[in-house]
């Protein structure tokens, strides 16, 4: 007999979610906890290979990969479609794809492009501190466009919520860290003894995506252990770095 520990109970049975980002890093640990909670899941992303690899892995029974650039209104609309297609419905959306843009706490070293580039990424992929002002921007818009769409979608049933998680090592921030983890993990940290790591993060989200959640919709699910609630500046265009 099977002890209670080792049984998984099934928060998403039955459910159909779309994953974007979903080859690697916090994308992925999202697309594997969903499947181990029963959900069927399609991961989208520009990395091709990867992506299917990693639905290989998964189980083809329950992963999907689709070509998909959030920037790109078409890709979104196929992706979507071709979800439709297979699974026949769609329950769950995690807007995941994200990049984080060159290191620049100055805005004076800020340029256009650069900028542009990640609200593409960052921003209009969600419609469908030692960190940057173009990434800094982008984020505070995702809290924004969380609320409005929220306001707009309740009336059809559509819950719409964000999640914002603390620093976190990622395949996207590694060239923020190179090889000192550790000595982000201390500068940005208030919760002695705890780490933020991506499972954390794969588990708020299971949490938003569930029914557990039901009545939760406009809200911003901040999980920094404390550090926003002791600095409300969040030293985000500090100009030392943590290396030092």
């Amino acid at each position: 007999m099977a002890k209670v520990t080792d049984q998984v109970f099934s928060r998403l049975t039955m459910k159909v979610a779309f994953i974007t980002g979903g080859a690697q890093g916090i994308g992925e640990k999202i697309a594997r906890l969903f499947v181990k909670h029963g959900a069927k899941v399609v991961v989208a992303d520009i990395q091709d290979d990867l992506g299917q690899s990693v639905c290989e892995d998964i189980g083809l029974e329950n992963a999907m990969f689709v070509h998909c650039d959030v920037t790109i209104e078409s890709d979104v609309e196929h992706a979507i479609n071709m979800t439709l297609a297979k699974y026949g419905k769609l329950d769950i959306m995690i807007n995941n794809a994200a990049i984080v843009d060159d290191l620049k706490p100055n805005i004076l070293d800020n340029d256009l492009a650069t900028f542009e580039r990640v609200m593409r990424v960052n921003v209009n992929g969600s419609i469908g501190g030692i960190i940057s002002h173009s990434y800094s921007t982008s984020k505070h818009a995702i809290v924004g466009l969380t609320k409005n769409t929220a306001a707009e979608l309740g009336q059809y049933g559509i819950r719409v919520n964000c999640l914002s998680p603390h620093f976190i090592p990622t395949p996207s921030t590694s060239n923020m860290i190179n090889d000192h983890p550790e000595k982000y993990s201390k500068v940005y940290s208030n919760l002695k003894g705890v780490a933020l790591n991506q499972d954390d993060v794969a588990d708020a989200a299971l949490f938003l995506a569930s029914d557990e959640a039901r009545y939760m919709s406009g809200h911003n699910l901040v999980l920094d252990g404390g550090f926003t609630v002791i600095n409300p500046a969040f030293g985000l265009f500090a100009r030392a770095t943590p290396l030092e």
